[in-house]
């Protein structure tokens, strides 16, 4: 069996150091003894002071103190609905396995029917050799605890796993104010972003506690002060920039700070079907190159479009995007194939999750060009990412379509590209990705959406690009 390429190393873009990771500048974040102690509601001192049972009791403390470390002067109520990201059973999070099983023994259940991040494999849809599937098995050993841990603590039914859980066909979507204790990068961005809702970049634990308590501290993102901007981005672009370029520029300069971005209300007049994908892999490409947790884009997002140009902070510091700059961004990319110009095993669309949209436009370019060529079957294996409900869509209203993708050996998983490249039994292949977070976190190189067409159709890249 291959080995990772990094021998278990991921990641190519190790610039986190400087951020909290929770949306909330580093530079506020200060040791919870120079806070004042947060005041709690009568009923939550009750919890506090355990007179609703000790693992409740052990929860709002947790809490507590994690939002008194950032300043939090309350706890708020949460709306909208639960989102966790722990979606991987394994020794590796034992703990907070062990968390959940404390949780479901007292009785206790979310504030209301959650989803999670989607699994690390998808058998039927992305299979692997009879070998790997023995050493995944004894990787994700605890898939089944996790499973039936979630159902238990208020899961809202076995197959609501997928990262991109806001999307009109998984139905958890939350409405614009909405406090939310979310923990899914992309997700955050997001909701925060396109819908309005709030929340921090919860740690894996933090948000499940928030879940089971039906309240978060009010610090960061969920604050109107938080929701500032300290960044003007100026797109001078002469054309509808790439998502995945322009997040990753913003995210690599503003790391976790709050950027109001200018200039893209001359490609994007509104948020519909089509620039809502968009947003959302902008998003994640911010949420990934660095660790934001809200962008404000002028004239599109719905805080830019209340409030314009009052949510900048005085002292706010500029960063001009143009054409050139992309071109620069693009280049820092690093390729982290152990064969550097090998081809390309697999290719990997869709991270975050695909939108309806988004796969039915992949599902007909790849066609079109396939009867174009002549092609009855791609050049390499091909994956488009989706969640179960996304994938149910699109195969009922374009059954055309999905038995032609199907005949060339394309394949709909509904698991995680990055989790399934990061793990130690895959990390060997050779991944062509349109996702950055994809190649931010695994070995997978990414390319642009002509190129990954041609792959598809020849199993070969442009000679420009390999």
């Amino acid at each position: 069996m291959a080995t990772h390429q990094l021998n278990g190393q991921i990641g190519t873009d190790p610039n986190f150091t400087p951020t909290t990771h929770t949306g909330h500048s580093r530079k506020h974040v200060k040791a919870s003894h120079d806070h004042p102690k947060m005041k709690l509601a009568a009923e939550e001192q009750e919890i506090y002071d355990g007179k609703k049972g000790d693992v409740l009791q052990k929860a709002i403390k947790t809490v507590v103190a994690y939002g008194e470390l950032f300043g939090a002067e309350k706890l708020v109520d949460l709306g909208g609905a639960p989102h966790l990201a722990v979606s991987w059973g394994s020794d590796g999070v034992e703990p907070l396995l062990k968390i959940y099983k404390q949780l479901a023994e007292a009785g206790l259940k979310t504030y209301a029917p959650f989803t999670a991040d989607p699994k690390p494999m998808d058998p039927v849809h992305l299979p692997v050799t009879d070998q790997e599937q023995a050493a995944v098995d004894k990787i994700y050993n605890r898939m089944d605890e996790l499973a039936e841990l979630n159902m238990k603590l208020g899961m809202r039914s076995k197959k609501d796993w997928s990262c991109a859980c806001y999307l009109p066909e998984m139905g958890n979507t939350p409405n614009r104010g909405d406090n939310l204790a979310w923990s899914e990068s992309s997700a955050i961005n997001y909701v925060n972003s396109v819908i309005g809702a709030r929340t921090n970049r919860n740690s894996m634990g933090v948000d499940m506690l928030c879940d089971i308590l039906g309240k978060a501290p009010q610090f960061g993102l969920l604050t109107d002060e938080g929701r500032q901007a300290v960044w003007l981005i100026e797109v001078k672009t002469t054309k509808l920039p790439h998502p995945e370029m322009i997040g990753s520029a913003i995210g690599f300069k503003c790391m976790e700070d709050v950027p109001y971005i200018t200039g893209m209300d001359r490609f994007i007049s509104g948020i519909d079907e089509q620039s809502s994908g968009y947003l959302k892999d902008l998003g994640a490409a911010t949420a990934s190159n660095g660790a934001l947790g809200l962008d404000h884009m002028e004239g599109v997002t719905p805080e830019a479009v209340d409030k314009g140009r009052d949510l900048l902070n005085e002292g706010y510091q500029t960063y001009v995007i143009d054409d050139a700059e992309l071109d620069r961004i693009y280049k820092t990319y690093p390729n982290l194939w152990k064969d550097k110009q090998g081809t390309p095993q697999r290719v990997f669309l869709g991270c975050p999750h695909m939108s309806y949209r988004q796969m039915t436009d992949w599902g007909t370019r790849i066609v079109d060009a396939m009867k174009k060529a002549g092609k009855d079957k791609v050049g390499v294996p091909t994956y488009m990412f989706g969640s179960q409900y996304v994938k149910d869509a699109f195969e009922t209203k374009n059954p055309e379509v999905a038995k032609k993708l199907k005949g060339y050996g394309v394949s709909i998983p509904i698991n995680c590209p990055m989790m399934w490249c990061s793990t130690p039994v895959e990390g060997a292949e050779l991944v062509a990705t349109n996702s950055n977070k994809t190649r931010v976190y695994t070995t997978a190189r990414f390319f642009f959406d002509d190129a990954l067409t041609e792959l598809i159709v020849t199993g070969k890249l442009p000679a420009n690009v390999a």
